[in-house]
């Protein structure tokens, strides 16, 4: 057990590069850990790390040893995790990072029903629009989309991530009739600016006939945010281009509708994302499935699906 824990402790820090953080994440001292990995490399007889003031970095030996090691040892903890569950039901805390609005109006309303069924998770549940460093940052899970997949994290889709144009009645009523995508070149848009890059992407509209066309918005303002931009758009101040989820809401009250309701951008899926072990954690397990099938009972892919009939209205 002593060598279990002098693994798991070279194991942390070489993720993070600090014994400090490391020594956080596993509830122990820094001085600790660092005494724990000195006792590894001398029962190994090789130097695992070269240790400077601000970081360390891992030796040649380090890698291998690394590379061999750490896979193994996550599947042991989630093995020794999952036989220690609460009568044996799914158990720990459960951190998960997804959007602020996306989160609060899609997932969050899930949360008494998944308790119900698995009373001994806790939820540790972060609100934040931009990527997460799933392992690195030590989540069960992360909900989103158009993010990149790093090594070892595999996605599962919920739906498709489909961006939509909108406008209120009053402002539709103040301009002539849009037909095609060339006609909003003279129409005020507002549009979203990335978070992680904090530039306006150029987007291209994608007909139902999988025709394609780039969008010719004239820009009034950006926002950063598609819940807003919606609401900027119910007062009819512009033409928005907002993702469904957002967007389906105010189309099914009539604040707003579908401009162009035939195009609309294809901006990948919205997926569950958790990291790849021979053996999940059986509350990573069980929060994963229950999203997923949650989504298909309440019917989730359909509504946020740009080409379906109520989604153009």
């Amino acid at each position: 057990m002593e060598t279990f824990s002098s693994i798991e402790c070279f194991v942390r820090s070489a993720e993070v590069g600090s014994f400090a953080e490391a020594a956080r994440r596993l509830s122990l001292t820094p001085a600790a850990v660092g005494k724990s990995v000195a006792k590894l490399e001398v029962r190994l007889g090789v130097r695992l790390f070269q240790r400077s003031t601000r970081r360390l970095t891992l030796t040649e030996a380090g890698q291998l040893f690394l590379s061999e090691v750490s896979g193994s040892l996550t599947t042991i903890q989630n093995a020794v995790n999952n036989l220690a569950s609460a009568g044996g039901q799914p158990a720990g805390t459960l951190k998960v990072s997804m959007g602020t609005v996306f989160g609060r109006l899609y997932i969050v309303p899930l949360l008494g029903e998944f308790l119900t069924r698995f009373p001994a998770i806790n939820p540790d549940w972060h609100f934040d629009n931009r990527q997460v460093d799933l392992i690195g940052q030590g989540f069960d899970a992360a909900i989103g989309g158009g993010f990149e997949l790093p090594q070892g994290v595999v996605a599962r889709r919920l739906t498709p991530a489909h961006r939509v144009l909108v406008a209120s009645a009053d402002y539709l009523d103040r301009y002539a009739p849009i037909s095609e995508p060339d006609d909003l070149k003279l129409h005020d848009g507002i549009l979203i600016r990335s978070p992680q890059t904090g530039r306006v992407r150029s987007w291209q509209l994608t007909h139902r006939t999988r025709q394609h066309s780039p969008l010719t918005l004239k820009a009034r303002m950006t926002m950063s945010d598609s819940e807003a931009a919606c609401a900027t758009a119910a007062q009819g101040l512009g033409i928005a281009l907002v993702s469904m989820p957002f967007a389906v809401g105010y189309l099914e009250a009539g604040t707003l509708q579908r401009v162009l309701p035939d195009w609309y951008v294809d901006d990948g899926n919205i997926s569950i994302y958790y990291a790849e072990h021979k053996l999940l954690p059986g509350k990573t397990r069980a929060f994963v499935d229950f999203v997923i099938e949650q989504f298909s009972t309440l019917g989730l892919a359909e509504r946020f699906n740009a080409q379906n009939v109520l989604a153009s209205r």
